[in-house]
């Protein structure tokens, strides 16, 4: 794209015209804590850019003041810290154990007499402490998910909660106390039928299975089936052990299912008992039926009824979570896996760099993940004003801090608001690529990014920018190619606003432009020299920008002091002139005659120009802004322009 000198300096014009992203540059990073919300696998940096857990995603819209890292806080365990979860994955295992000896010792009532109840009291000891490691595990406030590291807040929540409570009553060692208390070992059914409150753990098998099904990193198909057969074999021990506790304290042993085939089971073995317990539980639960044991009384006749009963619901279970694991997989997650898929053979074909591989890989999955968060198929049924409504609620106030907009009206506020795109990137994901035409810019919600100068296969980070920075928008303003790549140092919900529809409403309100202009030459003055030297003419037009307020500014103080004096306007001009040497005009063109009709030539709007050095490169300048070259240069008045020295700042010329 050709410019001419004067526009290439003038950020004015370039405005008005189309760009990309960029980026509010900075010489320090605004850390937030919200990085931490997204790290899984441990409290340091994301190491593997595509494992980001959707369960840890800030709501869009929120901005995190507090500046204290929370994985700073002292006694104070991040959820999602890997020794926690490593932590969990042992109270899982313990978990199985506690499911199985429960109603196990319920049913044999000699495992009292066994090394069980001594393994029973080390595994509450594990559970006791994982009590008291509650009181110090940061939660994910559901409601603004943010985590919350208070102590006190994490205590009441805690001690507010059933799970507290179901905790304690599961991890007492009754039997022990009640030694302790009474001198006699605790046995009998109201102790098996207490121990049965164990089972209140399974809640974290259930927890551990939806956090691996969502899980790339483990198949899901396997998992499910994983799932089905813990569900199944959970269900044949517990009617087994259900069907023997029948049994066992039926009055006439003979007259049971067992008793009839082994008369003096309650002497024999308690194994024995258990493995003819498990066969007759799987033989029945999956409708073979040999016949070799059956229900013999009342009881147990009316136990099996529910128990085939319950069958015919569990087969219909498992048999369709297989067929929708076999023909479906989880509509969602297959959907995820196959666009996963397609990338790696795409890679792998093209032999593309294992970097650029896992990017692509972060941009496909966080794409899924958010896909909840975001919820744009319901938005998009939703009326315009109810969207805008929706975004100026959520984003407001991020646009209102933003540098370039301050001092905003609130229409062209609410207006803006309305056609912005919230969008996630990864970590160590481009936004922005050097030298890409720009199109778009952003504002950074959360995360953080870094501004990289790259020379061949060489790169230098040059500023770390936080929330509330701009990117892009030094691009998009010049008009010129992107001259740094932004790139994300963590997960970032950053909010994309396009150029054109910047653009547009603006243009029509010069002041509006003098306002972003205004703020942004602020803003590069305050650049570090090294971001300063990659921007192309940056020093010229700041130099220019310095030397144009120091003219206002002796103007000033000689109207103040000089008597009022009556000259002619040429007398003036040549006063003046020497004052303006070396600064460049701001004038308005158009493209029609003075008080003509602007419709009638499709010209709804004179465009803002830096005034060129002559009048043939006025006239080049008119051609390339309006399609059609003029020959003659008028003031509103109709007065003809023959020398540009003879106009001042901000007039209407009209080129015809």
């Amino acid at each position: 794209m050709s410019m001419t000198t004067s526009e290439a300096r003038s950020p004015v014009p370039l405005l008005l015209r189309r760009g990309r992203s960029s980026t509010a540059l900075g010489t320090s990073e605004e850390r937030s804590p919200s990085s931490l919300l997204f790290r899984r696998r441990s409290s340091k940096d994301v190491g593997n850019i595509t494992s980001v857990s959707s369960s840890l995603l800030p709501a869009f819209g929120t901005v995190i003041e507090n500046e204290k890292n929370p994985s700073s806080k002292s006694f104070i365990v991040l959820p999602y810290d890997r020794r926690y979860r490593l932590w969990e994955l042992l109270l899982v295992i313990l978990v199985g154990y506690s499911a199985w000896a429960s109603l196990f010792e319920l049913a044999f009532e000699k495992a009292a007499d066994g090394a069980i109840p001594t393994i029973d009291l080390v595994v509450d000891f594990f559970f006791a402490v994982d009590i008291v490691l509650t009181f110090f595990v940061a939660y994910l406030d559901t409601s603004t998910y943010l985590i919350v590291d208070d102590h006190k807040l994490i205590a009441r929540r805690y001690l507010k909660s059933v799970a507290f409570v179901m905790d304690v009553l599961s991890t007492l060692p009754i039997q022990f106390i009640y030694k302790a208390i009474s001198g006699n070992i605790g046995r009998g059914q109201a102790f098996g039928f207490l121990n049965l409150l164990r089972l209140w753990r399974l809640r974290r098998v259930a927890e551990l299975f939806k956090r691996l099904e969502k899980d790339t990193l483990f198949n899901y198909f396997v998992v499910r089936v994983i799932k089905l057969l813990c569900v199944t074999i959970f269900w044949v021990h517990t009617a087994g052990c259900i069907l023997f506790w029948i049994a066992y304290h039926y009055p006439r042993p003979v007259d049971t299912w067992i008793g009839s085939q082994v008369e003096d089971f309650k002497e024999r073995s308690i194994w024995l008992g258990y493995t003819y317990s498990m066969y007759w539980s799987i033989v029945t639960l999956t409708t073979v039926g040999y016949g070799d044991l059956h229900a013999v009384n009342t009881r147990e006749k009316t136990f099996n009824m529910f128990y085939m009963l319950f069958n015919i619901g569990l087969a219909a279970y498992i048999i369709g979570n297989m067929t929708n694991l076999v023909v479906h997989s989880a509509l969602r997650t297959f959907t995820m896996r196959s666009a996963i898929n397609h990338i790696l053979r795409y890679t792998s074909k093209n032999k593309l760099p294992d970097m650029m591989r896992e990017q692509m890989l972060a941009h496909m999955q966080l794409k899924f993940k958010t896909a909840e968060l975001k919820q744009e198929e319901v938005l998009q049924d939703l009326p315009k004003a109810i969207r805008s409504s929706i975004n100026e609620h959520l984003f407001r106030s991020v646009i209102e801090n933003a540098y370039l907009f301050k001092g905003f009206p609130d229409g062209l506020i609410f207006q803006l608001v309305s056609h912005i795109k919230a969008e996630y990137f990864p970590p160590k994901m481009e936004i922005i690529l050097q030298n890409e035409i720009p199109t778009d810019f952003y504002i950074i919600v959360s995360g953080g990014v870094e501004i990289i100068r790259s020379k061949g296969a060489s790169e230098q980070v040059l500023a770390k920018l936080g929330p509330g920075h701009m990117v892009g928008e030094i691009g998009v303003v010049f008009n010129i190619p992107q001259p740094f790549t932004v790139r994300t140092r963590r997960l970032s919900q950053v909010i994309r606003i396009s150029h054109h529809k910047f653009k547009e409403m603006v243009q029509s309100d010069v002041d509006d432009a003098k306002m972003i202009i205004t703020n942004f030459m602020a803003y590069l003055k305050e650049l570090n020299d090294e971001l300063k030297k990659e921007i192309p003419f940056l020093r010229d037009l700041l130099s220019n920008a310095d030397a144009k307020e120091t003219v206002q500014t002796k103007e000033s103080q000689q109207s103040n002091n000089e008597e009022i004096v009556t000259v002619s306007r040429d007398e003036n001009e040549r006063k003046e002139e020497p004052k303006r040497e070396g600064v460049p005009k701001r004038v308005i063109i158009h493209g029609h005659p003075p008080n003509q009709d602007n419709n009638k030539n499709g010209d709804s709007s004179g465009r803002l120009i830096i005034l060129p050095d002559s009048l043939p490169l006025l006239f080049d300048l008119a051609e390339k802004k309006f399609g059609k070259r003029g020959s003659t240069i008028a003031m509103v008045d109709g007065a003809h322009i023959e020398q540009l020295d003879a106009l001042r700042e901000n007039d209407h010329l009209y080129i015809f």
